[in-house]
């Protein structure tokens, strides 16, 4: 089975017109994409978009043989004029499957935004995924998805990432499957921000016109499966670190930092986080990491190392002079290489997330410079034990490994 891709942005095109945002102005070249629109074995088109018949011919492709056109999501405005020699569109009901001359079964699955989604599969088997925009498949919870993996997915991965997580929780996405970002808008720059993003979910992102095979083999960047993201206060390392996550199921989010009961301004904190957070992930609230570490299980999001820090330094008493040098200070090492050979060992995907503190102004007490070092020293030593490091800046990731 073969797929042309008409289009790979959102129902506006990308740039929108008369958008004046610096996503949009960037949207040049490969950049640029038309609505999203596909075409399978030059029989099946999956949503029909205005200039479908050029873009098919930009392609190398033509319309002509095409003898159904689906659509999946609620079109606004003016009708789309149907090019000469094409089927009237239409919208298989939810959970009906539709069966084509040309050996192609489409059957229509239910999403929990207004629209429809589509798994085809073809004559020789292979099977993809093809969802609307701003949309996941309903009732995956439930396991009414079947557990058969597809090959492809073109699905909403900027927009809606739990989308992807869902499948992967019930098995139908897997190591070997494409996925595809399609629906892309203006919400990510595109490029190089656009590409390391997708590169995190395990997904890509293919200029309009390309023509993929189903099934085929694709050297698809390995999600990172240890990753420390550095930032100062509200860099959006957080966010950053997160995001990471969204698309991969049942996230355990570690919180060393407590919950400091009374502290009515720490409590707001920790309740925005939570709020944004996806709901499937769980909580554990602990400073205790080299356990978790050990442990077999799903995805880690540890914020952060700093807080970690505090705790280990108030345990080994770092603050008293005396007890630093009697001690302390080799007690501290020790709790660092263990913490750092644990992040080496693990075999579970982790996010690690820490505050970068050395390059502002030199802390005025002994304590708040010694806290500064140690600090320092952390990051380096788990640094050296993830495939990639990220440092976060008013909101924008540079990568500095991986």
């Amino acid at each position: 089975m073969e797929v042309t891709l008409l289009g790979t942005g959102a129902p506006a095109g990308l740039p929108r017109p008369d958008c004046p945002c610096a996503a949009c102005a960037a949207s040049l070249g490969v950049d640029a994409r038309a609505a999203t629109a596909v075409l399978v074995d030059g029989s099946l088109l999956l949503d029909l978009t205005p200039g479908a018949a050029f873009a098919a011919a930009r392609a190398g492709r033509s319309l002509a043989g095409v003898r159904q056109v689906l659509l999946s999501h609620p079109h606004d405005g003016p009708p789309v004029e149907v090019p000469a020699g094409l089927p009237q569109p239409g919208r298989v009901p939810d959970g009906r499957e539709l069966t084509l001359l040309t050996g192609h079964r489409v059957r229509a699955v239910a999403m929990d935004a207004p629209g429809t989604g589509y798994a085809v599969t073809g004559p020789d088997g292979q099977r993809l995924l093809y969802l609307p925009p701003g949309g996941a498949p309903a009732g995956l919870e439930d396991g009414a998805e079947p557990a058969e993996r597809y090959a492809m997915v073109l699905l909403d991965v900027m927009g809606r990432p739990d989308a992807l997580a869902k499948l992967r929780a019930v098995g139908a996405v897997g190591p070997t499957t494409d996925v595809l970002a399609v629906h892309l808008d203006h919400d990510v720059p595109p490029g190089p921000e656009s590409r390391r993003r997708l590169a995190a979910a395990g997904a890509r992102a293919v200029p309009d016109g390309s023509t993929l095979a189903v099934g085929a083999y694709e050297d698809v960047p390995d999600v990172p499966r240890r990753t420390l993201v550095l930032g100062g206060a509200r860099s959006g390392k957080s966010v950053e670190a997160e995001r990471r996550l969204e698309s991969f199921p049942g996230v355990l989010y570690v919180a060393t930092g407590g919950s400091r009961g009374g502290d009515t301004e720490w409590a707001q904190r920790v309740l925005t986080h939570r709020e944004r957070r996806p709901g499937s992930w769980r909580t554990a609230e602990t400073c205790d990491l080299v356990p978790l570490l050990g442990l077999d299980g799903p995805a880690l999001l540890i914020d952060c190392l700093s807080l970690w820090l505090t705790d280990a330094m108030d345990a080994v008493g770092a603050w008293d002079d005396a007890v630093w040098a009697d001690g302390g200070e080799r007690a501290l090492r020790s709790r660092v290489a263990e913490l750092a050979s644990a992040v080496r060992a693990t075999r579970r995907t982790v996010v690690l997330v820490s505050n970068e503190v050395g390059s502002g102004i030199v802390p005025a007490t002994a304590s708040g410079r010694r806290y500064r070092d140690e600090l320092g020293r952390l990051n380096a030593a788990i640094a050296a034990e993830c495939e990639q490091v990220v440092l976060v800046v008013a909101g924008q990731a540079v990568v500095l490994r991986g």
